[in-house]
């Protein structure tokens, strides 16, 4: 594979977060509600700068810090061999799920 658009780096880092237990995307907005709207919904929970690129999720489960480590990781994966290798990673946790503080 070549080298990763900022799109494609966007819908790549969404996939890897949305595939982690217990973590998922935050959108800006539901697509549901507005799916006739022509827009990248995965790039709304993603921000690609030059030095740092940015993730906003909301954590269904609990702890927080082996969630937010996965996300990091899984983001860093993504990013290998792109122009956003060596960026500082950040992981925004913009809502808790409040079954996170029920759960088991």
């Amino acid at each position: 594979m070549g080298v990763l658009t900022a799109s494609e780096a966007a819908e790549a880092i969404f996939a890897a977060v949305n595939g982690i237990p217990g973590l998922r995307p935050a959108m800006l907005i539901s697509q549901q509600n507005v799916s006739w709207i022509p827009w990248e919904w995965e790039g709304s929970a993603v921000k690609l700068e030059p030095e740092l690129v940015q993730v906003r999720v909301i954590a269904l489960s609990l702890p927080l810090p082996p969630l937010l480590d996965a996300a990091s990781a899984a983001m860093r994966l993504v990013l290998l061999g792109t122009p956003w290798e060596h960026a500082k990673l950040r992981v925004i946790v913009t809502d808790i799920d409040g079954a996170a503080f029920t759960a088991g």
